[in-house]
């Protein structure tokens, strides 16, 4: 039974008569510390938004990343959004400085990161 529960049904009880002031304050009061003192459930950690999940690429990569890291947040190729950056480039510029915008802004995608071998030396 959740704390709105409680209360509500507390509320019934004063309304009907069964409980006087004082003891549908002091009730609600354990009510209230009781949920408090508990510790609810904590709450699940929002859903990142769609610009939290981009990460530039460290494998399709060309200049930064930034393609790569589109392609695979998008399921787009890479190579269309090359085109993309590209063809507004050549709009005054737009998608060059988005690029590069995008090339110092967005982190890159460290859990991607293929693990280091190490060479075996001869002892």
């Amino acid at each position: 039974m959740d704390i709105a529960d409680q209360l509500q049904k507390l509320q019934t009880l004063r309304e009907q008569g069964a409980l006087s002031e004082e003891e549908f304050t002091l009730a609600k009061q354990r009510v209230l510390q009781g949920a408090a003192s508990s510790g609810a459930p904590p709450s699940p950690p929002p859903n990142p938004s769609t610009l939290h999940q981009l990460k530039r690429s460290l494998t399709d990569r060309w200049l930064g990343g930034v393609c790569g890291g589109l392609a695979t947040m998008s399921n787009m190729p890479s190579w269309t959004w090359r085109i993309l950056f590209l063809l507004t480039t050549l709009l005054h510029g737009v998608g060059l400085i988005a690029y590069l915008l995008m090339w110092i802004f967005v982190p890159l995608n460290v859990e991607a990161r293929a693990p280091v071998k190490e060479e075996s030396r001869p002892a």
